[in-house]
């Protein structure tokens, strides 16, 4: 374990902070510590003046917003394992919604743990931990509404008030649906309202609170206010509805989560008017969210605790609305991968800042112990991204990386400045399939060209790439 020295913490604190060094290392940092299930990096802030996030806005003009973040798998609990222990799924050994990181990594000192160690008061509201799979090690008190949907009960609605799929519900009911209720009258809105009241509570004593939002996950549910803010027939379709040229099948899904939603088409497209219907749910469902958001920030501010606090947003991976013919995650292609990320630390010099240097989510933890000062625990698999706060354009990260398993085969791909990379193998065994992607003439993904002749000598410097892994790629500016 390295534990920083009383002088380096004064000096990055210096650095990083334009007022009162002496104060941030004398009294912890708090943390306000933001999830968003299943929202891509689709907002005002991210240059999509379409959807309505002001709040998300707002902090991102007081922090870093990061351009190319990268979770390490494309569905919830392992990206969210990833993300809580410092590790990678190759490590953690979580490719699935139902396994759990004691089983097979017991003794790992998660994320809010190791807060927790060092004299922290840690508690989870909504969804941190995947549904089911929540870790009691990991706070100080019990964890508030960290099953079904989000909240400890899931109240029905006074009326329903919108359109909804045409289908008789089965199953599990319609993929969208507006609703006359209150804010706090939906899950996401009664996270909220417990987050604020802990707020308050611990308000005076050093925190790491961790507010998960599930929002704009399936079903996309929200009050009908935020359906107002958007018309179905002025939802854009996705400019790119057709699979890859050439892409190795198996890096394809059928996008069964969507499909188990009553009115969803069982086989084949989705027809383009419900498509529509689909992408103003989701952004209904993203401005809720944004909603709850903005009620976080404006507390901490009336508690005088915005200058004393760290804050990061982070959405758990990114989501397909129809590109290459493909709803919800579970793929390694770019739009399910890159994931939303942005963090503000008080006395910001940078404020309103973007990057475009790579990073990845296993790089939280690090960070995060970084700017309160605590030390790093063993095991960590990412790199702080600290010092990007402060010079958002210092030269980063070779390659992020991410994964994705398909019965045997496991394809594990990697994105460069320009490329992005995949193979798909199973473990030890001979290579089934590739793809490549040049994202300075073909940023959507569309053609494969690891197969042609002309890039046979690129492929193999890619793969040689891949397999020396993240170490290799790590920058050479940041040393645990």
């Amino acid at each position: 374990m390295k534990i920083f020295s009383v002088v380096t913490l004064l000096l990055w604190s210096s650095f990083i902070f334009s007022s009162a060094p002496i104060r941030a290392a004398e009294k912890k940092l708090n943390v306000l510590f933001i999830a968003v299930d299943d929202l891509r990096p689709e907002l005002g802030c991210y240059g999509v003046p379409t959807i309505k996030s002001p709040n998300i806005d707002a902090l991102a003009k007081s922090g870093l917003l990061f351009n190319r973040a990268y979770c390490q798998q494309a569905v919830c609990s392992p990206s969210r394992t990833s993300l809580l222990t410092g590790r990678r799924p190759d490590t953690t050994k979580i490719y699935n919604l139902q396994d759990h990181f004691r089983q097979t990594i017991p003794d790992v000192v998660t994320l809010p743990q190791h807060f927790k160690n060092n004299g922290y008061f840690c508690q989870s509201f909504g969804k941190i931990y995947h549904i089911g799979l929540d870790d009691p090690k990991s706070w100080s008190a019990p964890s508030f509404g960290s099953g079904g949907d989000g909240s400890s009960k899931n109240p029905k609605p006074k009326k329903a008030a919108a359109k909804k799929s045409d289908e008789k519900n089965s199953g599990r009911g319609p993929a969208w649906e507006s609703r006359t209720v209150a804010d706090n009258e939906l899950p996401d809105g009664q996270v909220a309202d417990a987050a604020l009241k802990v707020l308050g509570d611990v308000k005076d004593k050093p925190f790491f609170l961790a507010v998960g939002f599930h929002k704009p996950h399936l079903p996309f549910i929200a009050p009908q206010k935020y359906y107002d803010l958007y018309r179905a027939d002025e939802m854009r379709l996705a400019k790119n509805p057709s699979p890859p040229k050439d892409v190795f099948p198996i890096a394809l899904t059928d996008w069964g989560e969507l499909r188990s939603y009553s009115g969803i088409p069982k086989t084949g497209p989705i027809p383009d008017d419900m498509a529509r219907d689909l992408i103003r749910g989701y952004y209904a469902a993203t401005s809720y969210t944004d909603a709850q958001i903005g009620r976080l920030l404006a507390e901490l501010k009336r508690l005088d605790l915005r200058e004393n606090t760290i804050v990061i947003l982070w959405g758990d991976h990114g989501w397909q609305l129809g590109e290459h013919g493909l709803w919800s995650k579970h793929t390694n292609f770019e739009i399910a991968t890159r994931s939303m990320l942005m963090i503000s630390i008080p006395g910001q010099k940078q404020r309103g800042a973007k990057t475009d240097a790579l990073v990845e989510f296993v790089d939280v933890y690090p960070t995060l112990c970084e700017l309160a000062g605590l030390p790093l625990t063993d095991g960590l698999e990412g790199k702080s991204f600290a010092p990007l706060i402060a010079n958002p354009k210092l030269p980063w990260k070779q390659a992020a990386f991410s994964q994705y398993p398909r019965g045997k085969l496991m394809g594990h791909s990697m994105r460069t400045d320009r490329y992005r990379y995949t193979e798909w193998a199973m473990p030890g065994e001979r290579l089934e399939g590739m793809e490549l992607y040049d994202h300075k003439k073909d940023p959507d993904e569309n053609v494969n060209i690891a197969n042609l002749p002309k890039n046979k000598k690129l492929v193999a410097e890619l793969s040689e790439q891949l397999r020396k892994g993240w170490k290799a790629a790590s920058p050479a500016t940041v040393k645990n």
